[in-house]
This record gives C-alpha cells, sequence and structure tokens, in this order.
C-alpha cells in the first residue's frame, strides 16, 4: 500500500474513544484504516513503537504566529515547525498582529499561509472589535463566512473590557455559533503590574498584579454568558478563584469553557526571583495555591484545554531588565514534555486527562474538524507519538522558533515527541522534522 504505515505495539491513549491500552495502527492514503492487536501490515511499512505512546495530534487552542507584521519573532512557518516539533497538528493563531486579525483579508491571509507551509493546519481566531480596541465590534459575520471558515473571537492580548461591547458581541456570535474568547483582565486593576501581588513583588519592588484584576472579568464574563446564552471561552486562567467560578458556572449548565497554559501549571511566582525576564508573562506566575488550584481543576475536567499562549519575542526585546521586557513566554516545542515532568510524573494528572486537555477538549472548544480523535477507523491521521520516558535538556538547537524565551531550556524533562503525521504524512519523523 502507498504512503500506508503500520505501528506496531504502542500504547494508543485516545481520551475521544475513552481508549487507553496497547495496539496496533494501520494508516494509509491519509487516514486511520484500522486500530487492533496483532494487525497484518499488508504491504505497509512497520515501526516499532515499543515504548511509545500514539494519540492525537495535539491541538493548542492559543498560538502567536506574529505573522503579520512581526516576522522578526516568529513566521506561520517557523510557529508550524514549532508545533510539529511539539507533536501539535493544529494551531489556533491569535489576531494580535500589525495589522490585526479584525477581518476576511487578514484572517484568509494567515490561513492561506498555513495552507502553503503545510506542517500543521492553521485555524486563526478572529477578533471581536476593530484594531482589538473594544469598541466597535469587527465583522465576525465575514471572517465568519471566509474561506478561513472563523468560529472563534478575541481581543487577546487586550481586554474586552467594556461589558456593553462583550454583551453584544456575545449575542451576534450566537447567531451564527461562535465562541467568544476573553483575556480576562481589568486594565484598570492590573494597571502597571509586573508580577503577581504578593511576597514575591514587595521582595523584588516590583509593581504588583493582584488576582482579582483576573478574577472580576472571569466573574462578569460568566453573568455575560448567563444573560445571552453565549458561548464563552476563559483563556489563560491563572488563579484559585477563577477556576472555581468556572466550575461554578458548568454547574448551572451554561457554555463555559476554560484553558490553562503549560507554564502557569508548571511555574510558581518564585521563579520570578531570579529577575530572568523569560519568567514576565500576562497572567503573571502566581503562587503555589494557585498552581495547585489549577491543576485539580485540570484533573477533574473543570479546564477543558491546556494551550501554549505560545508568544515569542526577539533576544532584543527580551533580554532586557525585567521591569523593561515585554510579557510572554514561547513554548510549543516543550509543552508536552513540561506537562508530563511537572504533572504525570509526580502523579498529581494522570497521562490519559493531560492527553485530552491536549487533543480532544482544545478540538471540542473550536469544533475543529479532524482533529482531536477519534483515532478510528475513516479519520485523518492526524498523530503523535511521544516517548513518555525519553529524558531531556532542551537546548536552543532543539528549537524551530525564531525565539528564545522559553521557560523550560536547559530544565531536565521528561518525554519527548518521536514522531508527528499530518492526515498520514510525517511532519516530524525520528525526532526530525520532515519538510
Amino acid at each position: 500500500m502507498r504512503d500506508a504505515y503500520l505501528f506496531r505495539n504502542p500504547r494508543v491513549v485516545d481520551p475521544a474513544s475513552g481508549r487507553s491500552d496497547f495496539a496496533d495502527v494501520l494508516v494509509a492514503g491519509g487516514r486511520v484504516v484500522e486500530v487492533g492487536k496483532g494487525l497484518e501490515a499488508g504491504g505497509a511499512r512497520e515501526l516499532d513503537c515499543s515504548g511509545l505512546v500514539l494519540c492525537p495530534g495535539l491541538v493548542d487552542l492559543h498560538t502567536h504566529v506574529r505573522e503579520p507584521g512581526r516576522e522578526d519573532e516568529e513566521t506561520v512557518e517557523t510557529a508550524s515547525a514549532a508545533g510539529a516539533i511539539g507533536g501539535f497538528t493544529a494551531l489556533c493563531p491569535m489576531p494580535n498582529t500589525e495589522p490585526p486579525a479584525d477581518s476576511r483579508a487578514v484572517v484568509e491571509m494567515v490561513w492561506k499561509r498555513g495552507r502553503e507551509v503545510g506542517l500543521v493546519d492553521l485555524f486563526p481566531a478572529g477578533a471581536v472589535t476593530r484594531g482589538r480596541e473594544g469598541r466597535v465590534l469587527a465583522p465576525m459575520g465575514e471572517m465568519a463566512a471566509s474561506a478561513a471558515a472563523v468560529d472563534f473571537f478575541t481581543d487577546d492580548g487586550s481586554c474586552v473590557a467594556d461589558a456593553g461591547v462583550m454583551r453584544k458581541a456575545l449575542e451576534y456570535a450566537r447567531g451564527f455559533g461562535a465562541v467568544v474568547g476573553d483575556h480576562p483582565q481589568d486594565p484598570a486593576l492590573a494597571g502597571s503590574g509586573q508580577v503577581n501581588e504578593g511576597v514575591v513583588s514587595t521582595l523584588l519592588g516590583l509593581e504588583p498584579w493582584p488576582a482579582e484584576a483576573e478574577e472580576v472579568v472571569v466573574a462578569r464574563d460568566i453573568a455575560l454568558a448567563s444573560l445571552t446564552g453565549g458561548r464563552l471561552h476563559l483563556q489563560h486562567l491563572s488563579t484559585a478563584r477563577s477556576v472555581e467560578l468556572v466550575a461554578e458556572a458548568k454547574a448551572r449548565g451554561l457554555w463555559v469553557t476554560a484553558e490553562v497554559t503549560p507554564h502557569h501549571l508548571c511555574l510558581t511566582e518564585e521563579a520570578c526571583l531570579t529577575l530572568d525576564p523569560v519568567y514576565k508573562v500576562n497572567p503573571p506566575l502566581r503562587g503555589p495555591e494557585d498552581v495547585a488550584a489549577l491543576r485539580r481543576a485540570l484533573a477533574s475536567g473543570t479546564v477543558d484545554a491546556i494551550a501554549t499562549d505560545h508568544a515569542p519575542h526577539s533576544r532584543e526585546e527580551k533580554e532586557v531588565p525585567f521591569a523593561e521586557a515585554p510579557f510572554g513566554v514561547a513554548g510549543l516545542e516543550t509543552a508536552l514534555a513540561a506537562l508530563l515532568t511537572y504533572l504525570v510524573e509526580p502523579g498529581e494528572v494522570s497521562l490519559e486527562r493531560v492527553v485530552e486537555a491536549l487533543t480532544a477538549g482544545p478540538a471540542r472548544v473550536r469544533r475543529l474538524p479532524g482533529h482531536g480523535g477519534p483515532i478510528a477507523p475513516g479519520a485523518p491521521a492526524n498523530l503523535c507519538l511521544f516517548d513518555p520516558s525519553e529524558i531531556w535538556v532542551p537546548e536552543e538547537r532543539h528549537l524551530a522558533s525564531r525565539s528564545r524565551n522559553n521557560p523550560f531550556l536547559g530544565r531536565r524533562l521528561r518525554g519527548k515527541v518521536v514522531h508527528t503525521l499530518l492526515r498520514g504524512r510525517f511532519t516530524l519523523r525520528d525526532g526530525r522534522l520532515v519538510g
């Protein structure tokens, strides 16, 4: 069989079907042909996958590709390559580009560039408001009807601070089944904050950023979702009260989903004591109690997705004094390994739950066709295979991203992606990119 592969004896972790056992997976013609034990190769090339985990290709709901406008920091091509290295087959570019993705022309340009590169599928988000200025709604209907078929809107990087505008966005998007995401950050409360308000901000003498700056917007947005019946997604939550509010909303039957990032799950505000700007992120790294609450919310299913919030910056911008540096960390290449190391290995969150939050969970939030599983006959062969036991230390040479502001560089991690396939074609094979 042409372009046919038999992945022999991996552990198949497929949350979309509830499967977590050892099986063979036969792929041909870009699709899954069969899943089961002792399959016949029938002319397919066999790959011994003993010791590997095979799961759906990872899905990132929150990626900054920086194109158009800041190609010095990242491009569709380099972000796609970084995604393939990290096991991702789908990325959702954020609209805070230059110009912003607040029109059919820009979202279609990003989508077409993704198709040209061909390493991952891109599902761009559109801006909620024109210019991401928070005042006038962007033409969401036009973006939804574009070739990019946008079904997710956010002013990410900025909160939709005007409650009336946010209400209108939820009502309008409801008409065509789209999701409205928000970057929950009250600008008046966050002010010029640099790090989480608490002991660390006091010790460093840096402007504090209170948890309440996030929580009051989370509470407001949930109230607006209740009022409008709109589909709300809360981005990069970082505090215990935020995920508690999400749990309460779900218990009430509201259509509210939420994401957390690997860095907020794995690191605490104490990393900022180094004054290394790589740890300066929006929202800021929080205290141990918040991190523990985020992990519990992930384990319980309160949190729907783990999203990288991959935010690349140039060396010249990031390698400056902490207070002068821009917010954001990169992390597509190391997301899975960080989660396996900090959450799965200690036994705080199961492997199956982490995989779900990287695959089926985010795919459900955006209803992404062909991604997130299940791994079943006829489904597109969008797959990730990783070695959960390989120990490695990420270095700059491992990165395809143009930026190096990755907080996990130099850290001992367990778990590494070996193969990534997009519709049955290797984009990463034996740890090497396939052009």
